[in-house]
């Protein structure tokens, strides 16, 4: 089910460019001469209403202006400021450090009743030690050549993670069990994230399931890891970027695809001997 940056987010800037088609329409220019009022070449008119090139915050205010529609201009840079938070780009949410991109998500956690979280990779982030968090958050700062604040974010992905412990949420956790033998950081540190699984899982607004490799007749194959917010957000991790789907059709997909997942897994006492075993495995 791997999800395609042209989703909601294309589809959020095709609405952004059919509004500014519309209002040079409306206003009766031509390409060519909106882009002489705007002072651009009218190959960049072409390119923004065909979604093709993102307008800017100036874009849209000499396009409204050139149209003699100034009060439209703050609504569609909303709007396309929010097509562009659908599809982020992690070189650039990591430009300014992790550490500041944990902080970001807080919110966002607090305001959530229900979160559904599949990983079939790692730990899912409410879920990790720092240990186990500092070696996975050292190696993404690496790839992404981002200022390496590995200790920093960890000590802040941690200090987010307390959200699971307050009251007013329910938290679905999903895991592969190959996710139990990729060791990150050293044995102890890996001991020490498999030992808090332990325990986390048994917390009463936690549920904490592992779908075991043994699985004999799997109702749906591995998917990319992703997180659904209530039954208003999804949003998925791909290697370049992360994908914020809003559209009610594909949220729905997910939470199908999660469920199906969920009924494969196993819980309680049976995760907990799948933990232990891998706990084992590390001596």
């Amino acid at each position: 089910m791997s999800i395609s940056p042209s989703s909601s987010a294309q589809a959020a800037r095709e609405n952004v460019a059919r509004r500014l088609r519309d209002l040079r329409k409306n206003a009766g220019l031509t390409v060519t001469e909106l882009a002489d009022q705007c002072g651009w070449h009218h190959a960049k008119t072409s390119r923004i209403e065909n979604a093709r090139t993102p307008p800017s915050p100036t874009d849209i205010r000499l396009w409204c202006r050139a149209t003699g529609d100034t009060d439209e201009a703050p609504d569609l840079i909303a709007a396309s400021q929010h097509a562009d938070s659908l599809y982020r780009e992690w070189r650039q949410q990591v430009r300014a450090g992790l550490a500041k991109l944990q902080d970001s998500a807080v919110e966002l956690y607090r305001s959530t009743e229900l979160l559904r979280v599949y990983s079939p990779v790692l730990i899912p982030g409410l879920l990790q030690t720092e240990g186990y968090a500092r070696a996975l958050l050292g190696m993404s700062a690496r790839f992404h050549g981002a200022p390496d604040d590995a200790a920093e974010a960890a000590t802040a992905r941690v200090r987010r993670s307390q959200v699971i412990h307050e009251p007013g949420h329910r938290f679905v956790f999903l895991i592969e069990e190959a996710v139990l033998y990729y060791q990150l950081g050293d044995a102890e540190a890996m001991a020490a994230q498999l030992g808090y699984l332990l325990t986390a899982g048994a917390l009463p607004q936690v549920s904490f399931g592992i779908i075991p490799t043994a699985t004999r007749e799997r109702v749906l194959w591995p998917q990319e890891t992703f997180d659904v917010y209530d039954n208003t957000l999804a949003s998925v991790e791909l290697v370049s970027a992360e994908v914020n789907i809003t559209q009610p059709s594909e949220i729905a997909l997910y939470v199908k695809a999660f469920e199906q997942l969920r009924s494969m897994a196993v819980y309680g006492a049976d995760a907990r001997t799948l933990i232990v075993k891998a706990i084992d495995a590390l001596s």
